[in-house]
């Protein structure tokens, strides 16, 4: 085997030791990730492709006592059922296979965690850690240009995927998070954005709590073969 195929063999396994060890991690330890390795994940994630090169996506780090009063801030909204104002519509509904992965996900959650099937007030008070941010001790707010429209959306989705995979090989857990986009308006308020930032997502991180049972279960992922149709004749 020459130099060159063993180093692209090399490059493609170290994508896919990413890819299979990153989850949605939901408990981290409260100790906080140092400015350098912040940085490091974002330059990294800087590189992320984008519709000419349109590069729409600006983030907001809130860390300590700005991240502390984030947290209050939100989860008193949500908690009292206030908000439910997406910039971006959400699934107007899941049917056939993508509500079978949607509740096949939902269920390895609550299974986990002890949660009875259809105890609903069980449901409620997990959702809500959203809001604490699953104990992360940092939270990164995505958003994009209003003109954009969907396409800066788009942008920032592969940032975020391009965000997690470099946190994941620098040691650090996290969770993408379309719950915190509920409250929109309340984080424009909040980090005082100008009006015609749209907000895509939320990421929580740091360092995953490995001895936490929350974070025990991986979800399952399709076959390329139910997901691809090859047209070559």
């Amino acid at each position: 085997m020459d130099a060159k195929v063993s180093q692209t063999r090399n490059r493609i396994e170290v994508l896919e030791e990413l890819l299979n060890e990153r989850y949605s991690v939901r408990a981290f330890l409260p100790k906080e990730v140092d400015r350098a390795t912040i940085e490091h994940v974002l330059a990294t994630a800087q590189r992320t492709a984008s519709w000419c090169n349109s590069q729409p996506w600006q983030v907001v780090i809130a860390s300590g006592a700005a991240k502390e009063r984030f947290r209050q801030a939100i989860y008193k909204e949500a908690s009292s059922g206030l908000g439910d104002d997406y910039d971006f519509t959400p699934p107007r509904e899941y049917v056939g296979v993508y509500l079978e992965r949607r509740r096949e996900s939902g269920f390895q959650l609550y299974n986990t965690l002890g949660i009875a099937r259809g105890d609903r007030s069980a449901y409620a008070k997990q959702a809500l850690e959203n809001y604490n941010f699953f104990g992360a001790p940092h939270v990164a707010i995505i958003h994009t240009n209003e003109p954009l429209g969907i396409y800066g959306a788009i942008d920032c989705g592969a940032y975020v995927g391009n965000f997690m995979l470099a946190a994941q090989a620098l040691g650090l857990g996290t969770i993408p998070q379309a719950a915190l986009a509920r409250h929109s308006g309340l984080i424009r308020r909040h980090f005082n954005l100008p009006d015609d930032r749209r907000v895509v997502c939320g990421i929580s991180f740091g360092y995953a709590d490995d001895a936490h049972k929350v974070n025990s279960y991986r979800t399952s992922r399709a076959s390329v073969a139910d997901t691809v149709t090859f047209a070559d004749k």
